[in-house]
């Protein structure tokens, strides 16, 4: 497997959240080692979103979610720009349709500038469509410091900064169970051809997004009461053929469970929207061409030009939340010693939206708890 028997820290999961921990450990002086089950890095939650760099206007104020995506957002823009990972500070207009929806624009700037997001401006239909021709709407929320990054350059960039500071990815290692020792965890871990290893670590790190509670069941000892349960929000993406019909991101406005089908771009100028949302039992990423028409009815609501059949069946994703259908969002749960009672233990649950732009700011939260 090529791991050493002992090492000081153990993340499971090599997604852009775990791959950021590890990034922040190692270049503490600590020496960290990641375990990822599948063959390639950020192959399940990191690669299949909007690859959005969110504002934090969305967020309660006093969240998690809020203080990490803001801090985590100027941090993701410097990486980005020190290290000449491909990135747009194209901005964000939220949009409502008709005049009823005005009101919740306002909320949410209301609540955007309670969390400290500073540069939003409400704007008419006019100052709207000046922006962006194609667009149909009232008003809009416009928010200058959103973005887009080229999400699997940066956990690229974030590999090589774990290895220049001396640490270590294991793909094909899957985390089968641990349990406290005198040093802190034995660990027991499998890799792609069946061997199984154990290894000791001071503390454990489980990063693992859709198997975190998967991963924290099998820890000995970790009280049941304290793994949240865990429901699988499954939303699809559409692209777009043709010209991208808007400079900046277009969102409707958010439900309880997403943001709402929004339209946006990557760095290549592939024009996608989605996702909506599907509960779902067991992860699947089958993308169901039916719902082609659910989306061309929600989208023509700010863009009425879209053509019939101009829309193809691109990605799903699935976020890993903790809240059941229909309840309010939930926040980043990060669990330490002093939560669940186990030493050298950290749990990250409930990893979704806006999880790549928090991810920064997660890695330095989590090498706060290790202290």
């Amino acid at each position: 497997m090529g791991m050493a028997d002992s090492v000081e820290i153990v993340v499971v999961g090599a997604g852009v959240v775990g791959l950021a921990i590890a990034k922040c450990l190692a270049e503490s002086g600590r020496e960290v080692l990641v375990l990822e089950k599948e063959k390639w890095i950020g192959s399940e939650t990191s690669a299949r979103n909007s690859e959005v760099i969110h504002a934090g206007l969305y967020y309660p104020p006093d969240s998690k979610k809020a203080a990490l995506c803001i801090e985590g957002k100027e941090a993701l823009y410097s990486y980005c720009a020190e290290r000449g990972i491909p990135h747009r500070r194209c901005g964000k207009l939220i949009v409502a349709a008709d005049d009823d929806e005005i009101s919740s624009l306002q909320k949410i700037r209301t609540n955007g500038i309670a969390s400290g997001v500073d540069d939003l401006v409400m704007i008419d239909a006019d100052a709207a469509k000046a922006l962006e021709p194609n667009l149909e709407c009232v008003a809009a929320l416009h928010s200058p410091s959103t973005g887009i990054v080229d999400s699997h350059q940066y956990m690229l960039a974030l590999v090589g900064d774990i290895g220049a500071a001396g640490g270590m990815i294991a793909l094909q290692t899957m985390f089968l169970g641990g349990r406290q020792s005198a040093q802190g965890f034995t660990v027991e871990a499998q890799s792609g051809d069946g061997t199984e290893a154990l290894l000791t670590c001071r503390w454990l790190v489980n990063a693992a997004g859709l198997h975190a509670q998967t991963v924290a069941g099998s820890v000995e000892n970790m009280p049941s009461e304290m793994i949240p349960a865990r429901y699988l929000a499954k939303g699809v993406y559409f692209t777009l053929s043709g010209a991208a019909p808007f400079q900046r991101l277009v969102y409707p406005l958010p439900t309880a469970a997403s943001l709402g089908l929004h339209y946006s771009v990557d760095l290549g100028g592939q024009a996608r929207f989605g996702p909506d949302v599907e509960w779902i039992d067991t992860i699947d990423y089958e993308v169901d061409g039916n719902r082609m028409r659910k989306f061309e009815a929600s989208i023509r609501r700010y863009f009425p030009a879209l053509k019939s059949g101009s829309l193809h069946p691109g990605y799903a994703g699935i976020r890993p939340k903790i809240v059941p259908p229909g309840a309010p969002a939930g926040d980043f749960l990060i669990q330490g010693p002093t939560t669940h009672g186990l030493d050298g233990l950290i749990h990250l649950f409930g990893i979704e939206s806006p999880g790549l732009t928090s991810s920064l700011a997660i890695g330095r939260a989590v090498a706060k708890l290790l202290r």
